[in-house]
This record gives structure tokens, C-alpha cells and sequence, in this order.
């Protein structure tokens, strides 16, 4: 059977994460394969699925919509599946690859968001079967979804999906930007409305978006307020987006900042390209960075994030499913609890997957896992690294010399820490 949930069937709605590995059965009702990819045909059309790319034994296949006779009670097609052409994927637009995790900016919300799931809707017409892409999912429904299918029984999972209310973008409002370099997805947004905003909610979307969409939003926006998004962002940040611009660009943009945050920022780049920058502003502004500078030498710039799940060490089961329902983090947030007792000590980590067969008054402390790691604020990099290693850690939570939860370093920060090595 096609693992549909019921809870799906009755919205009319399929999660693109529940369509993702069902069984394909070909019109001789025999195994075909499973589902890899569900893709669009932007050239044609940017709403219907055109194609499922099929995991068969004899490699990926393509199996068009159009082949499709019902999707309820399983995929099945109207085709036999030595006919299923090979996989190019040209031209084609991949909802998992091209989608999912993608970052886009919702300008009413003033922020990134991320993609966590696709929700589709199955309609029929003369017979025919047709499935349109309805919205994105934002929200931690997706993520909950997402990290927890396959671990924990169906039935459990829906009834704690239905806790959760859906955060959803409406298709219509997301625009597909094939010219993009990384096809990225983004909302329908010009830059002109980015500039209207204040300067820290400039700072708060750029900060979300990846290295070489920072640059395009720093090479189109005004000089002023580009200097003043720039202000805003974190250390490290800030070092990126000056180091991916050529300097007279950058030097414009610096010689608007405030001089002891431009001398800030041009201490943490190396000496070479804080001199070139230096050189392309113009004489008073340099003057007075320049003088700034002297007094300044570099301070390392931590790796973690503040945005994560920390309860008090009383706290239930329900009390987590309510903080869950408003939490905008990202997926790997969700992946543990943390607990912390009235000082902000962190005493305890409860595992996502944990709530879902518990009971809403059980006490999260009932739940918690051993052993507790965490770091300290100051530990270096490499030890850092270690632990992940060593323990297969998602999320490691980060201490100051009090033992208070400051904030979390995860899997894909470490990641991107062993790019920057390389």
C-alpha cells in the first residue's frame, strides 16, 4: 500500500515527502520501483507534475504524469516499466533537489524561510489524474515530518502532525529563477521593496541566505543602505559579503558605515584586501578608519546559533508540543529539546522523536537521554569537530563558564567549518 496518511487524504493533500520512495506499480500490476524525484517542466508548465523519475533496478526512469491512472492505494501507471525511458532530467525542475531546504524571502514576514516539505493536490478530470503543486511548507510541520518518517509508527506521527498548524506559502508567490547560477527558488520580490525595509530586517534575511545570493543583494542595493544592512549582520557574516565584493564596491559601501563599525569590520579581513579597500575610499573616511584601526586586533568569531528549542526542566510533553507549534528555526533545531533549570543551566536533552509516543502530562525530564554533551564557549574548533564525530552528534548545545545554555552549534555548521579549511 501506498503509505499515504490518512490525515493527508482527508485535507486533499499530499505531502511531497510522503510521495518521495512510495512503490510504483507498472499496468501488469508488477513492482516498477520507487519514486526518486517528482518534477515540473517549467518551459510548460510551473504548477502540474509532469514526471516522476522512478528508482528501478535497471537504473532511474522517467515515467510521464500523463502515464499515471491513480495515485490512491498506490502509484499506478498505465505503461509497463520496461517502456519507462531513462532519467535526463533536463529541463526538468526537481521539487526534492531543487526545493527542499531551499532558502526563499517572504518580504510580509520580513524574513528567510526555508522549504521543509511541498504540500500537492491530487485532482481528476475525465478519468485522468493530475497533481498540482499547492504551496510550500515553512513551517516545523514539514520538519517534523520529515525527521521523523520512518522512525516512529504513522499513526503516531499524524496525530502529532495535527498538533501543529501548517505555515504554508501559496505556490503562486513563489517564483522559479531557472537563470539563477544555484536555481535557486525565490519569492516574487525586487529589490526596491528589500531597500523599504529597516536595516536589521535587511540584516536578518541576508544573514539566511547562502554566500553568493548575499553578494547579488550587496552589488544592487543603494550604498547607504546596503551600509547599514551591513552594520547589522553578524561578524562573520559581514567578513563574507566585504570579501565577495570587489573593493571599490565594498569601499563605497564602508565609507557610509559608521567609522568604528568599518574599522571593526576591516580588522577581521586580511591585510591585503582591508589595504585595497583602504585605498579605494575616499581621503576623510579612510583618515579617520585608518587612525581607528591602530587600536584594534582580531577577535574570533563564534559558530553558533541562538536560535533553538530550550524549556524549563518542568516542562511536559504538551508545554513542548506548544513551543514546537511556534518555533521558526531550522529543520536540525527541532532535532532536540533542551532543558534548563531556573538559571538557565542546562540539566537535560530530549530527542524529537521521544514526544511522539509519550503522553501530552508526562514530564520531559522523564524523557531526557544520556549522556548530556556540551561545549564550552570557548573550546576550539577542532575539539568541536571531534565531538560530532565521535558521537554522530545533529546539535550540540553551548555553555558559558556558569553552565548556562547560550546557544547550539550543528551538524551543518560543522560542515561548513571544515569547507572553510579546505
Amino acid at each position: 500500500m501506498f503509505p499515504l496518511s490518512a490525515h493527508a487524504h482527508n485535507m486533499g493533500t499530499i505531502a511531497l515527502t510522503e510521495l518521495l520512495g512510495a512503490p510504483v506499480l507498472d499496468s501488469s500490476g508488477i513492482h516498477g520501483g520507487r519514486v526518486r524525484e517528482v518534477a515540473l517542466t517549467p518551459g510548460d508548465d510551473l504548477v502540474h507534475v509532469s514526471t516522476l523519475i522512478v528508482r528501478t533496478k535497471k537504473g532511474d526512469r522517467l515515467l510521464p504524469f500523463s502515464a499515471i491512472s491513480s495515485i490512491n492505494g498506490g502509484i499506478r501507471a498505465t505503461s509497463v516499466a520496461s517502456s519507462w525511458a531513462l532519467a535526463e532530467g533536463e529541463g526538468l525542475f526537481l521539487l526534492e533537489r531543487d526545493l527542499l531546504d531551499q532558502q526563499i524571502i517572504d518580504v510580509h514576514g520580513r524574513k528567510v524561510v526555508r522549504v521543509n516539505d511541498v504540500d500537492l493536490h491530487p485532482e481528476t478530470s475525465n478519468g485522468h489524474v493530475s497533481l498540482k503543486v499547492a504551496s510550500v511548507d515553512v513551517g516545523v510541520r514539514g520538519a517534523v515530518r520529515r525527521l521523523l518518517k520512518g522512525i516512529v509508527p504513522m499513526a503516531a506521527l499524524n496525530l502529532l502532525l495535527q498538533k501543529i498548524p501548517p505555515r504554508l506559502i501559496p505556490w503562486e508567490f513563489v517564483d522559479l529563477i531557472e537563470t539563477d547560477p544555484a536555481r535557486r527558488v525565490k519569492l516574487k520580490i525586487s529589490h526596491d521593496r528589500l531597500a523599504k525595509l529597516h536595516p536589521a530586517d535587511i540584516a536578518d534575511i541576508v544573514e539566511e541566505l547562502t554566500p553568493g545570493e548575499r553578494e547579488a543583494v550587496f552589488e544592487t542595493l543603494d550604498e547607504q543602505v546596503a551600509a547599514g544592512a551591513l552594520e547589522e549582520v553578524q561578524p562573520k557574516v559581514k567578513k563574507s559579503i566585504v570579501e565577495s565584493l570587489d573593493s571599490e564596491r565594498a569601499a563605497d559601501i564602508v565609507e557610509e558605515m559608521n567609522p568604528d563599525a568599518a574599522a571593526d569590520l576591516l580588522a577581521t579581513l586580511p591585510e591585503e584586501r582591508s589595504s585595497q579597500i583602504l585605498r579605494d575610499m575616499a581621503p576623510e573616511e579612510r583618515d579617520e578608519v585608518a587612525e581607528l584601526l591602530e587600536f584594534r586586533e582580531n577577535t574570533a568569531a563564534g559558530r553558533m546559533n541562538t536560535e533553538y528549542l530550550a524549556l524549563d526542566s518542568k516542562a511536559t510533553v504538551n508545554d513542548a508540543i506548544e513551543t514546537l507549534r511556534h518555533f521558526e528555526g531550522a529543520v536540525e533545531m527541532v532535532h532536540t529539546i533542551f532543558l534548563v533549570d531556573d538559571q538557565g543551566k542546562l540539566v537535560g536533552a530530549v530527542p524529537l522523536a521521544k514526544l511522539v509516543l509519550a503522553k501530552a502530562d508526562d514530564k520531559l525530564s522523564s524523557l531526557v537521554v544520556e549522556p548530556l554533551i556540551s561545549v564550552h564557549a570557548g573550546t576550539r574548533e577542532q575539539r568541536v569537530t571531534e565531538l560530532f564525530d565521535k558521537y554522530n552528534l545533529v546539535i550540540l548545545p553551548v555553555l558559558d563558564d556558569k553552565g548556562v545554555l547560550t546557544g547550539v552549534i550543528t551538524s551543518d555548521d560543522v560542515i561548513s567549518l571544515l569547507r572553510a579549511k579546505l
